[in-house]
């Protein structure tokens, strides 16, 4: 079906209806280069743009024509439309429609749509290359379809590559999440990414959520002997393996940098849950009083949660430095607990 649209110069109308007139599964505008990207089933295909006038009222015009042609809306992408999607109220249909836009905005919306397929997943990805390729990747690798898919890799690798270039603290640390909890990285890539994390704790967050017993061990201490198969023994004998000490030194790690308030309230959060069944833990643990200490530290770190740090950090805007000297006095006694159970001197 012809698409009209007088306000395009009659080449580019030709060439775009002819494109049209084919099965396209995504378009990509490069404005700069004034050229239309289209993706289909044989390959991509390019269309050079001739703006006439203002340049960004003819590519709206372009996108007009887009949307009439894949939504009937020739308004382009509805405001309406933009609300349905973000709030994940678009069908699979509607889906398959928003890529043909050419609207970054529409990318990103079938991102976030709960029903994100591989295969939308990866033509997303390709329409996406001119708007935040960082923040779509860590998007769509959230979807269990695109973990368990041909997509999930790519966005992995693609993830852990451009981490170095990624400022904000916040934001690393929750790609770095999003990486490890979809277990793609191969072995050397992993253990690249935790050499790294040394240089920005804030890194480690990911490791002690999603791989809390698989970290690189650090050397065991010796588990009491004898101990019962009570919760707290067992998590006692957890903390002295090697993976609980790289735990407990990770920990302490981050509680001596946190870059932003984000790291603060996920790293509390993360304690209290690790120490969970730790609760009571010196009359669970009263028949083995030479680890009283221990006992003591289990009790009070499964106490812990954002709520902590909240009467701290709401009160401040600051980060770094001076977020950390607001935190020390919740933070030492942290500290202490975790270096009694890892056996370190006062």
């Amino acid at each position: 079906m012809l698409v009209e649209n007088d306000s395009l110069t009659p080449e580019d109308a030709l060439r775009l209806n002819v494109l049209l007139a084919g099965e396209l599964l995504a378009v990509r505008i490069d404005e700069g280069a004034a050229t239309l990207h289209g993706l289909t089933p044989k390959g991509e295909a390019r269309v050079p743009l001739h703006p006439v006038g203002r340049p960004e009222r003819y590519f709206q015009r372009v996108r007009e024509l887009l949307g009439g042609h894949a939504l009937g809306s020739p308004g382009g992408y509805p405001v309406h439309l933009r609300r349905w999607t973000r709030m994940g109220q678009a069908s699979e249909k509607n889906l398959e429609a928003l890529l043909k836009l050419g609207e970054p905005e529409a990318v990103m919306a079938v991102a976030h749509a709960p029903t994100l397929t591989d295969e939308l997943a990866r033509r997303a990805w390709w329409a996406g290359q001119n708007a935040a390729p960082m923040e779509l990747a860590r998007t769509m690798l959230a979807s269990p379809a695109v973990r368990a898919g041909a997509m999930g890799g790519p966005l992995s690798d693609y993830l852990v590559e451009h981490l170095p270039f990624e400022e904000d603290p916040a934001v690393a640390m929750q790609t770095v999440r999003t990486v490890l909890a979809a277990g793609l990285l191969a072995p050397a890539a992993r253990e690249q990414l935790w050499a790294r994390a040394k240089r920005r704790p804030h890194y480690l967050i990911g490791f002690l959520e999603s791989l809390p017993d698989a970290l690189p061990p650090e050397p065991a201490r010796a588990p009491p002997a004898g101990q019962s198969d009570a919760p707290a023994a067992r998590l006692l004998a957890r903390c002295c393996s090697a993976a609980g000490q790289s735990y407990l030194k990770a920990a302490a790690l981050v509680l001596e940098k946190p870059a932003v308030h984000e790291v603060v309230y996920l790293l509390l959060d993360l304690l209290g849950a690790y120490f969970a069944t730790g609760r009571d833990a010196p009359q669970a643990l009263a028949d083995l009083p030479e680890w009283r200490a221990e006992a003591a530290a289990l009790d009070a770190l499964s106490r812990l949660s954002n709520a902590a740090a909240e009467p701290i950090l709401t009160r401040t805007t600051a980060v770094g430095p001076l977020m950390r000297r607001h935190l020390e006095p919740l933070f030492a006694p942290i500290v202490g607990h975790l270096h009694v159970l890892r056996g370190v001197p006062a």
